[in-house]
């Protein structure tokens, strides 16, 4: 496994050693301790979610408050996914930066989302497969999110190479909804 520490303090990026043959391919996508140098601490999953949507779907971005601030370890199952993470850390040097990376059966990479940052995807494939381990249990009155067009975060979607003409992105209405960073208000974590 490579692991990648990503311009984002905490944010991690892993790429499996991948075993082809004619059978298919086989891959370790966790293994205890493997990114507690990387974090900075042992990792301890409590939960485990799993998504699947249509291609053009945008999930995100989302986040926890502290106390239930949660880490999350996220990888395309099935499919591919255009991974996004913001950091919205109160004090840190990165606040409001982002960082976003293709996931997919293919590459097999995976993202640590460090506790602190709100994270979302955007589903580059039908039936696109995400999977993600939390560190803390969902706790719907910590949830927060941030509106995906924020202009003050100033995500690039064209980089997912996704085109979704002039209707955008299938949203729910809760993302539909969501506050820009500003309307959000500090502290997040």
């Amino acid at each position: 496994m490579r692991i990648e520490l990503l311009p984002l303090e905490g944010l991690v990026k892993l790429t499996p050693r991948q075993f082809r043959d004619d059978r298919g391919v086989f891959w370790e996508t966790w293994r205890r301790g493997m990114l507690d140098e990387a974090a900075g601490q042992g990792l301890e999953f409590v939960q485990e979610n799993l998504s699947i949507s249509k291609a053009g779907t945008l999930r995100g971005l989302h986040f926890q408050r502290e106390p239930h601030a949660q880490g999350k370890l996220v990888r395309a199952a099935s499919g591919s996914v255009w991974d996004v993470a913001v950091d919205v850390r109160e004090h840190s040097e990165t606040r409001g930066q982002w960082y976003a990376c293709e996931l997919s059966e293919e590459n097999g990479c995976q993202l640590w989302i460090p506790p602190g940052f709100a994270h979302g995807f955007l589903a580059l494939t039908d039936g696109a497969v995400v999977e993600y381990r939390c560190t803390a249990f969902y706790h719907p009155e910590s949830e927060g999110s941030i509106h995906w067009k924020d202009a003050q975060i100033g995500i690039d979607w064209a980089q997912s190479g996704w085109d979704w003409g002039t209707e955008g992105p299938i949203l729910s209405e809760k993302d539909a909804a969501a506050p820009t960073l500003e309307e959000a208000g500090w502290p997040f974590a």
